[in-house]
């Protein structure tokens, strides 16, 4: 189901609880978010519509991948960017890395790891932020 996108700075300062199997709803909510919101958007974080729960989602050119529980195991290549969110007004200078490995459990909680690089790879550096109740 689609849900408000939250804009409680106080909401999103928080962080993220581990996400469960009793949470597949929140990844079914954020899939319906994301495509009701593709125009402007390119990933959410569970917190971004009011679940405080560790589960993003990123679009990834054709495919969007829902990711519980994300870690970054490695990175590479820092540079500077700008970064909008659908969660706050204007933009705001952070760092990221041009490659990533992140390891997490997909939509089956089955445990995955992969690496992204580019722009992909700046999304989920963003949205992984989220569940730290980083606000960028």
């Amino acid at each position: 189901m689609e849900k408000p996108i939250v804009r409680d700075i106080f909401f999103l300062g928080q962080k993220s609880e581990p996400a469960t199997v009793m949470d597949l709803q929140v990844a079914k909510d954020l899939q319906d978010t994301l495509a009701a919101h593709r125009a402007g958007c390119v990933g959410m974080a569970a917190n971004m519509i009011g679940y405080r729960k560790r589960t993003i989602i990123v679009s990834a050119g054709p495919v969007d991948i829902v990711m519980h529980n994300p870690v970054l195991v490695r990175k590479s290549g820092p540079y500077e960017t700008e970064e909008g969110c659908l969660s706050l007004d204007g933009k705001r200078k952070t760092t990221r890395y041009q490659e990533i490995e992140v390891r997490y459990q997909d939509m089956a909680f089955k445990e995955q790891t992969q690496r992204f690089s580019g722009f992909v790879a700046e999304i989920v550096q963003h949205e992984m932020d989220h569940l730290e109740g980083k606000i960028i």
